[in-house]
């Protein structure tokens, strides 16, 4: 089926997208929200990580580790690059990439074989905007901003949004319950 006609030309189909937004005030509130997120994913699941230096990106992370069973500390692959994670149980492997380091965008991230392994695993890429869209349309976007005049400097405001068809029908709101 097309898209209606404009006075301009055809419509272009709008992206799926699906957010919610959530207020996390400590880090294991915010490695609780990894366990939770952890129970929304699955094998060929992409979840981009951002915030700055220090938000709870690998704090997240490892909620998620700890959600999905997976064997080994999930610790920041900063100067590895990418770290696997194998499942302890029938679950999928975490793939944890860290892209700080990477500037040479997808290039670089196709040395990972990150399309390889993405079919069989979860792939959690800390940094990657600009790097790893290309992977699948259908991914998951978290962006980790401190709160602006907290003095404790643990309150964050996180944005999920879900990408494509994957997403689209996925109630993200479970995660601020």
């Amino acid at each position: 089926m097309e898209a209606p006609a404009t006075p301009h030309g055809p419509a272009e189909p709008q992206p799926s997208t699906n957010a919610v937004e959530l207020t996390v005030t400590s880090p294991g509130q915010m490695r609780e929200l990894g366990r939770r997120l952890a129970k929304l994913l699955r094998a060929g699941d992409l979840v981009m990580l951002s915030g700055e230096l220090g938000a709870g990106k690998t704090t997240l992370t490892r909620g998620l580790g700890e959600g999905l069973g997976v064997r080994g500390a999930v610790t920041s692959p900063t100067f590895v690059i990418a770290r696997v994670h194998p499942s302890l149980g029938e679950g999928p492997p975490l793939v944890h990439v860290d892209a700080y380091r990477l500037s040479g965008g997808l290039d670089e991230m196709e040395d990972l074989d990150l399309d390889v392994s993405l079919p069989e695993s979860v792939i959690v890429v800390e940094w990657g905007e600009g790097k790893v869209e290309e992977l699948t349309e259908d991914r998951l976007q978290l962006v980790i901003h401190r709160a602006v005049g907290d003095t404790t400097d643990e309150v964050r405001h996180v944005t999920l949004t879900g990408l494509g068809e994957r997403w689209r029908g996925t109630d993200l709101s479970v995660l601020s319950a």
